[in-house]
C-alpha cells in the first residue's frame, strides 16, 4: 500500500473460494432438500453429511483467515445473492437463521469488506421454480430433461456472475468469490482478472489459473 492508503498494484485479483451449501442457506427449498436427503441417505447418512459439510465450512474459515486479505481492498461476491440494492440485510437474514457462509460473510463486512450483488433475480427465481417442480422426479427420461436444463440455467447464471465482476471488480481490488461446487466462471472473466484458487479449481476451465 502507498503513502495516500491506496494499493499498489492496480491489478485485479479473484479468489475462488468453491463451496457446499448447509440447508440453512436453502431457504424455502430447505425442507424439501432435507425430506429428500433423509431419503436417500436415511437418518444416519444425512448426519453424517451433515458433519462433513459442518468440517468443511471449518476449513473454509481458516483457508480465508490464512489469506490474510487487505480487507479494506475487498469485494464479497456470494452465490444466490442476487443485485437487489439490500445485499447486506439478506446476507444478515440468512446469517441469523443459522448459515455459516453468510456469518463468515458478516464478518469480512464488518471488518471493512465490501458486499457486491452477484446474481440476476430472474435467474435464480427460474432455478427456484424448476427446483420445486423436478424434486423427487423419478423416471430416467425426466431426469435427464431435469439435468439439461439445470446445466442451461447454471451455464447462464455463471456468465452472468462472470459480467457482474468484470463490470464491478475495480482495478486494485481483490474479489472473493463463493461459488457453489458446479459453478466454472473462467470462460467469461476478463483477461486482466488474476485467478486464485486457495482450495482447487472447478471441473471446468479455460485459462490457466494460479493455485497457491
Amino acid at each position: 500500500m502507498n503513502e495516500s492508503g491506496e494499493p499498489k498494484s492496480a491489478a485485479r485479483k479473484l479468489v475462488y473460494i468453491p463451496i457446499i451449501h448447509t440447508q440453512a442457506d436453502m431457504g424455502a427449498l430447505s425442507e424439501h432438500v432435507k425430506k429428500a436427503s433423509l431419503k436417500k441417505l436415511g437418518r444416519t447418512g444425512w448426519k453424517r453429511k451433515i458433519s462433513r459439510i459442518d468440517q468443511f465450512w471449518t476449513e473454509i474459515e481458516k483457508i480465508i483467515e490464512e489469506l490474510k486479505l487487505p480487507l479494506y481492498f475487498v469485494r464479497i461476491y456470494q452465490d444466490g445473492l442476487p443485485v437487489s440494492g439490500r445485499e447486506r440485510q439478506i446476507v444478515e437474514e440468512l446469517a441469523k437463521s443459522g448459515s455459516r457462509n453468510h456469518a463468515l460473510l458478516i464478518r469480512l463486512i464488518n471488518a471493512g469488506a465490501k458486499i457486491t450483488g452477484t446474481e440476476s433475480l430472474e435467474l435464480l427465481l427460474e432455478e427456484y421454480d424448476h427446483a420445486k417442480k423436478t424434486l423427487g422426479m423419478k423416471s430416467g427420461g425426466m431426469r435427464g430433461h431435469k439435468k439439461t436444463t439445470s446445466n442451461s440455467i447454471l451455464a447462464r447464471r455463471d456468465k452472468f456472475i462472470a459480467k457482474r465482476i468484470n463490470e464491478t471488480l475495480l482495478p486494485g481490488e481483490t474479489g472473493v468469490v463463493f461459488l457453489g461446487m458446479l459453478h466454472s466462471l473462467e470462460p467469461w472473466l476478463a483477461k486482466d482478472i488474476n485467478l486464485v484458487y486457495p482450495i482447487h479449481r472447478p471441473v471446468n476451465r479455460s485459462r490457466d489459473a494460479v493455485t497457491l
